[in-house]
């Protein structure tokens, strides 16, 4: 069952419309779980239920249904289990021994009638330990609620995953198992979810890590993202986490928190891309060609004064991604920056900077203070995400 996440779903016109993200089944005690059906995840991040009675095909590469989808938002009742989401990991007994669920079977047994009747097990603690496949009724312990079941193979499920996809997963969760699939991913990879989680369910996983995981997960964030993160926290707990960052993490962040949250210092990303003017177009290239960088934060090259950590030295220009394409490498950056686009001050409001956007049709806006000096930059995502409803991660209908 764990390969089904991620398969593509086909309707009967050959359409995909979406991805299998979990399996609905219930528990039945000593008899085979009963799979109810799929969850399928459709655009826009939209979680919907397919029936298993409406499968006619289950493929290596596809999974067809015939009839309509109902595009109602997925809701689980209170009978059923999340197959992937829940019961991977598990601790269950055999014959007398503690094992680890890795994997679970389900087969068909009359026309659309599909059950869980095998399962794949690890004996013992170690990752290396013997593998087996037993039957249904050979385990149990499915239904005894843990204090620890651990993440790893839904995590290798999910490994392709994009972070919102997987903060989509994780928020469908319960809250006990949310925070032990957090706690199992590595710091950048949380730091990345943590992102794109809605704000309740970021203090909820947040909250429940270690101090010190927590400060190195803030670390890892964007300056910008961490400091909205920090707002939601209680201050004497944001002031902890502060003190545990290093340093010259915690500094840019603290400056952020300095402006209101729907301004443009509270928005801007005080990371984006600076140069000095003496650099070259072939330096300029390389530095938004990094991987990390989202796609607005790479539209623009800022050139600066020295430094070029923010706050930097005197803003001089931006170079645009479109005109560095366009150069010979060997061009200096100050040869070429656009010196007509007027950079914004932190305390512009949320409309301010909207217009301003729309106006010069840019993605992204510098930010500098009554020095001239780079503070930051405002992206249109960071626009967006604050224009749009404050539950809007979580409306999906």
């Amino acid at each position: 069952m764990a390969r089904l996440a991620g398969l593509a779903v086909f309707d009967p016109a050959g359409d995909q419309i979406g991805r299998i993200r979990d399996v609905v089944v219930s528990l039945r005690g000593p008899l085979p779980p009963r799979v109810h059906g799929f969850v399928v995840e459709v655009q826009p991040r939209r979680r919907v239920f397919l029936p298993i009675t409406r499968i006619t095909s289950i493929e290596a590469g596809a999974v067809i249904f015939t009839g309509k989808l109902n595009v109602r938002r997925f809701e689980r009742r209170n009978a059923e289990t999340l197959a992937i989401g829940e019961m991977l990991d598990l601790g269950v007994q055999y014959k007398g021994e503690p094992v680890t669920v890795l994997d679970l079977a389900m087969e068909q047994t009359r026309p659309s009638d599909w059950q869980i009747v095998k399962v794949a097990i690890r004996k013992g603690t170690r990752r290396r330990g013997e593998t087996l496949v037993v039957d249904w009724d050979e385990v149990t312990g499915f239904g005894i609620t843990q204090k620890d079941q651990g993440a790893a193979n839904l995590l290798a499920a999910f490994e392709s995953m994009r972070p919102a996809d997987l903060a989509n997963m994780l928020h469908e969760l319960p809250g006990k198992r949310m925070a032990e699939v957090a706690a199992a991913l590595n710091d950048d990879r949380l730091a990345d979810v943590l992102e794109e989680l809605p704000e309740r369910d970021q203090v909820v996983v947040l909250s429940q890590l270690r101090k010190e995981r927590a400060a190195d997960v803030l670390e890892e964030m964007g300056p910008d993202d961490a400091a909205d993160l920090l707002q939601e926290l209680p201050s004497e707990q944001a002031e902890t986490l502060l003190r545990l960052m290093v340093p010259e993490e915690a500094a840019p962040v603290r400056r952020l928190l300095t402006y209101r949250e729907d301004t443009a210092g509270g928005m801007m990303t005080s990371e984006p891309v600076v140069l000095p003017p003496n650099a070259t177009v072939a330096e300029a290239l390389a530095h938004i060609r990094q991987r990390e960088l989202t796609p607005a934060v790479a539209a623009e090259v800022y050139v600066t004064r020295p430094p070029t950590e923010t706050p930097t030295g005197r803003f001089l220009g931006v170079a645009h991604f479109q005109r560095l394409l366009r150069e010979p490498p060997s061009t200096l950056l100050g040869a070429m920056i656009d010196i007509t686009l007027d950079p914004i001050r932190p305390e512009f409001s949320l409309p301010e900077v909207a217009s301003y956007l729309a106006t010069y049709n840019l993605v992204a806006i510098p930010v500098v203070d009554e020095l001239g000096r780079l503070l930051g930059a405002v992206t249109v995502d960071d626009v967006l995400d604050h224009m749009l409803p404050e539950d809007w991660r979580e409306r999906h209908d």
